[in-house]
């Protein structure tokens, strides 16, 4: 079997997150978008683990329900510390086989950092040994760098990261099974790292509000339990990504947001790192490191598997390498937006959105599955066209850059 899941959100007690994020809003978005398991978020903060323990319903194979929405335990740290004479600010996800083991590890976790000031705590403890002990509290514990090519808090980041994955987990690093691309990077970009072969590759959206919900997700192949999803990250058990536009990302370009500056890596190698306007250092974004570490030149090709393991959506791209394929979509809201030459935020555009996905069962069979037939009666002909043309790719984007969201347009 397969099903969608989203395993990177917040809940309102992370920093800067919308107050709207409790078990009722995620679930009720969850079925908009077509999600079947979301993580349950921020658990190592005392209030939300008191309203987790006190609603969700034990499935009793390690996973929870809450409106029908299917729950796994986990959260998002960020690990703070130096190695190798430099600060570092890496990003985790951990997700773990219940709230009994939650608990536990949250009790751990408190001699590293102020657990109750934020969701996402800031820990003073190095990945490695954050992995370690993980595992020493559960087994089973699944640990994924987040957006790992994020400058400021990715494994990989150029602000704070590392070169390698070695480097960063060290005797551990067989222990990680998966890792996060991030919104400004997609599988294909990865495929080039050649010691990213033998780890899953992964999509969530980082939700810090409702509508983001779902923008990225991966479809797994196994069995909707706890043991099913680790089995998914340790035996790259995907059958597909969806993944924003990498160039949609707020760091795929190098530049300076202040003084309005993006540049292609290729600019930035040439002209150096310096912002041309003020002298001072760009954010060197996450096309920069990718081709920087790059070991390999991959291209896209037919599928070594003979018989995908779900069936695949239009526009998907598959690896000759038998990596499990991706799809790249702009959020069905953004198309809608572009169409009616609104901002996303609109309350024009807001509703209908709410009516587009209502009317077609999910976001997700939305903007991938229904046909267009079933489309143009319901949505009208400029925006079904649109939709199809997103599944083909024929849509265009301004990267973003230092911060600054990358912008969608239509031909």
């Amino acid at each position: 079997m397969t099903f969608a899941a989203d395993l990177h959100l917040h809940s309102s007690y992370a920093y800067a997150t919308s107050s709207a994020l409790n078990l009722e809003t995620l679930s009720d978005w969850a079925k908009l978008k077509g999600i079947d398991l979301l993580a349950s978020a921020d658990f190592t903060h005392p209030a939300w683990f008191e309203e987790l323990r006190s609603k969700l319903h034990d499935t009793g194979n390690g996973l929870y329900t809450y409106n029908d929405v299917h729950f796994v335990l986990g959260t998002e740290v960020s690990c703070v510390y130096r190695q190798g004479g430099r600060g570092r600010r890496v990003h985790v996800l951990l997700f773990v086989p219940g709230l009994e083991a939650a608990g536990k590890l949250s009790r751990e976790l408190e001699r590293y950092g102020r657990l109750h000031s934020d969701g996402r705590p800031t820990l003073a403890i190095s990945v490695r040994d954050l992995c370690h002990l993980a595992l020493e509290v559960d087994p089973d514990t699944q640990v994924v760098p987040a957006h790992a090519w994020t400058p400021w808090y990715g494994l990989y980041g150029s602000k704070s990261g590392f070169d390698s994955f070695g480097d960063a987990f060290g005797d551990m690093s067989g222990h990680v099974h998966a890792l996060e691309t991030g919104l400004s990077s997609d599988p294909e970009m990865n495929w080039g790292i050649s010691e990213l072969a033998g780890k899953t590759i992964v999509s969530f959206s980082d939700a810090h509000s409702l509508p983001r919900l779902g923008r990225e997700l991966t479809v797994f192949d196994s069995e909707l339990s706890y043991a099913g999803l680790a089995g998914g990250f340790r035996h790259n058990k995907v059958a597909y990504t969806v993944e924003m536009y990498p160039e949609e990302g707020k760091y795929h370009y190098d530049g300076h947001r202040k003084c309005g500056i993006t540049l292609h890596p290729k600019e930035t190698v040439k002209e150096g790192t310096a912002c041309p306007e003020c002298g001072r250092p760009l954010t060197l974004g996450v096309l920069h490191r990718i081709l920087s570490l790059s070991d390999e030149v991959e291209t896209p090709g037919p599928e070594k598997r003979l018989t995908p393991a779900a069936p695949l959506p239009e526009g998907a791209i598959l690896s000759r390498a038998g990596r499990p394929p991706f799809v790249r979509l702009a959020p069905l809201i953004d198309i809608i937006a572009a169409v009616r030459c609104k901002g996303p935020a609109t309350k024009g555009v807001q509703n209908e959105y709410q009516r587009v996905v209502k009317d077609l069962g999910s976001e997700m069979r939305a903007a991938l599955w229904a046909p267009g037939q079933e489309l143009e009666p319901l949505v009208g002909e400029a925006l079904a066209q649109a939709i199809l043309g997103n599944r083909r790719g024929e849509i265009s984007v301004s990267p973003g850059y230092d911060g600054v969201y990358g912008k969608v347009s239509l031909p």
